[in-house]
């Protein structure tokens, strides 16, 4: 934990409180690690990052907070603080309905919808989801809101059924997954979730990687029937807007978007815990252990927000 002196506002900047923050499991345990590869170091720096790969570093983008003197509740892409200045146009206000907690959930919506928009899914399709974290659930309810989509998430953790089924979609184990997908979405980060995600595509299908590694290799299976069935490995990356859509989105637009997806009430249910803000630095080696359990833990700052 770091102490600073925040200076007043600059012009055009505001003062925001911080309500609540939320770490990314997958892109901060990397950071935690020490694993960003050091020619991706100046691409992969947080918005507001503060300090340079691999430590110390200030990094954090899932914060809802509130405007001093205001009162006006507004997502940032901010870092874990209990306050920060901020120019007005960075700060994107949370629609009513959205409570400030399931605002949270806004950065990882923003993911779900780049990475549904990559694969091109459509009514009536097969999707497969592989790896139920936030993002793998983030997509299967958006993919389950197609007409006519039939969405299957596959994890390994049965804890996560209920969730998946509440959102519209039907579980799966590995095992008990079935192929033939006309689109697969890979959210798992795992060399078996890959190779899963592969299997259960059907000819000449897309299999959208959303997973990031960081530093080290991955094996892919290409030597089976990634070539005779014409598969394509699509990636996904939020930092890019699909070209298609680039002519008429911006990344604010896609950010409104995401957080008026949050108006969903049954998306409270992949917050699935709470630290202290003071109490961040010693939960974070747990909250960021590869098999952690739960989903998304939100960090509190003020109590009275709900």
């Amino acid at each position: 934990m770091r102490d600073e002196t925040l200076p007043p506002p600059g012009p055009g900047e505001v003062r925001v409180q911080t309500v609540w923050t939320a770490p990314s499991r997958g892109t901060e345990r990397l950071v935690f690690e020490g694993r960003v590869p050091e020619p991706l170091r100046e691409r992969m720096r947080a918005p507001a990052q503060e300090g340079d790969f691999p430590f110390p570093v200030k990094y954090g983008y899932c914060a809802v907070g509130r405007i001093a003197g205001e009162g006006t509740l507004v997502f940032a892409l901010r870092p874990h603080q209990e306050g920060f200045n901020a120019p007005r146009e960075a700060l994107v206000p949370v629609p009513p309905g959205v409570p400030a907690r399931r605002a949270l959930l806004a950065a990882n919506m923003e993911t779900a919808l780049n990475g549904l928009w990559d694969s091109g899914a459509g009514p009536g399709d097969r999707v497969a989801v592989v790896g139920g974290g936030v993002v793998g659930l983030l997509v299967a309810a958006l993919a389950a809101g197609l007409p006519g989509a039939e969405v299957t998430l596959i994890d390994r953790d049965p804890a996560r059924r209920p969730v998946a089924e509440a959102l519209g979609a039907v579980f799966r184990s590995p095992e008990d997954a079935q192929g033939g997908a006309d689109v697969v979405v890979h959210a798992s980060a795992s060399a078996e979730g890959l190779a899963l995600a592969l299997a259960l595509a059907g000819d000449e299908a897309a299999i959208v990687e959303l997973s990031w590694y960081g530093a080290g290799t991955v094996p892919v299976p290409l030597g089976l029937d990634f070539h005779p069935r014409r598969l394509r490995l699509v990636s996904s990356q939020v930092g890019r807007l699909p070209p298609a859509r680039l002519p008429r989105w911006t990344p604010r637009r896609r950010l409104l978007k995401a957080l008026d997806l949050l108006r969903d009430p049954r998306l409270d249910a992949l917050i699935t815990g709470e630290v202290a803000f003071g109490d961040l630095p010693a939960a974070l080696p747990d909250l960021l252990h590869q098999r952690a359990p739960g989903l998304c833990t939100a960090v509190r700052y003020r109590p009275e927000d709900p």
